[in-house]
């Protein structure tokens, strides 16, 4: 895993370069002539430049410009055929589009820097933030939680038959001591060592076929879009994928269900919500796919393993923007969860707050 180092653009310079100089090139070799593209809007922590693109008669587009150096080529083909993959073999995936030329994936170099640019289907449907959280009228939301679990349980599915041509990293290429130590600040030894001991512990897994392959790293509401007259979930952003337990994603499932009762006051009924929500997702999931019970068992590790990847996350936003590391009030509630070994990301735990959700007070480092 390269580090990233050197003369780094930020991504409004990605934006005006592709604009300025890029453009027709990117236009020519995807066949985009007479499109309408406009620059999607950064999320926090966004890695890439996306725009979307539009013409009369013509299926949208989504064009993703990468420019970190943080992943190689063979990364990034890894994840676009993986992708493909996923979709020929019908899971529900925006495709990616091959280029004039043949490709999943075009490298283009502009004044010494390179850029990665792919272009997929737009996801049919919208993002449930952009329909205010609503689902489907007169549709019980429970059908939404067990759609989750289906969809991501086909795509477990398919890869456990996965033979990738470009292989994607696995999760210890990445989360390992060294790569811990480089990034987390040296103020905060405490952190490092429960992350080490999570490392240790996640070791000593078995990583077999049925519980360990290519998983998705980042499935939230953030990276699907939802058909509301069918509610049909297709999901995108594969950007995170890579080799790990498949309790991972679903980890990440139980961590993405908490903003249905974050406001609840009361622990008891935010718990019995969570079993339920869980329990309907596991439906979903099992309707698709096998799942042991003893892994199923190590959900509470599993959550710790996310929050540890939240807290990676946070640290190398602030690396990748050069800027110096700080720890706001939602990083600062992570870190606590960490050291003071709290389960279930603290939403049982008197460290909770429904009028701040996941927030405590900021730390110095």
């Amino acid at each position: 895993m390269k580090l990233v180092g050197g003369d780094i653009l930020n991504h409004n310079e990605v934006a005006e370069i592709y604009e300025a100089y890029l453009s027709p090139l990117v236009s020519e070799l995807y066949e985009l002539e007479g499109y309408e593209t406009s620059l999607i809007n950064a999320h926090a922590g966004g890695r890439n430049v996306v725009y979307n693109c539009e013409k009369e008669g013509a299926s949208a587009k989504i064009l993703r410009i990468a420019f970190l150096n943080d992943r190689s080529r063979e990364d990034l083909l890894g994840e676009v055929e993986y992708i493909q993959y996923l979709f020929e073999h019908g899971g529900s995936v925006s495709n990616v589009i091959s280029s004039r030329k043949g490709n999943l994936l075009e490298e283009i170099t502009h004044n010494n820097h390179t850029f990665f640019v792919c272009l997929f289907e737009k996801a049919r449907g919208k993002m449930l933030v952009e329909n205010h959280y609503q689902y489907r009228e007169g549709v019980p939301i429970t059908e939404y939680y067990y759609n989750c679990g289906k969809v991501l349980g086909k795509l477990h599915q398919l890869s456990k038959s996965y033979a990738p041509v470009h292989r994607r990293y696995s999760f210890f290429d990445k989360y390992n001591v060294e790569y811990i130590d480089n990034l987390i600040p040296g103020t905060l030894p405490l952190l490092k060592e429960k992350m080490v001991e999570l490392l240790n512990t996640l070791e000593g897994l078995d990583r077999n076929r049925e519980s360990f392959g290519m998983v998705h790293f980042d499935y939230n509401d953030g990276n699907y879009s939802i058909d509301f007259d069918t509610g049909q979930i297709t999901v995108y952003d594969f950007d995170n994928s890579c080799y790990c337990w498949y309790m991972f994603d679903l980890a990440g499932l139980w961590t993405h269900g908490v903003g249905w009762i974050q406001f609840e006051p009361d622990a008891g009924k935010r718990k019995k919500f969570m079993d339920n929500y869980f329990e309907t997702v596991l439906e979903g999931y099992k309707s698709e796919t096998r799942i042991e019970n003893s892994i199923l068992d190590k959900l509470p590790l599993f959550i710790q393993v996310t929050v540890m990847e939240g807290i990676v996350d946070a640290f190398e936003v602030m690396r990748n923007n050069g800027e110096e590391p700080e720890c706001d009030e939602e990083l600062s509630y992570l870190i606590k969860c960490l050291e003071d070994d709290i389960p279930y990301k603290g939403f049982f735990h008197e460290i909770y707050s429904c009028e701040e959700p996941f927030e405590c007070e900021e730390r110095n480092i």
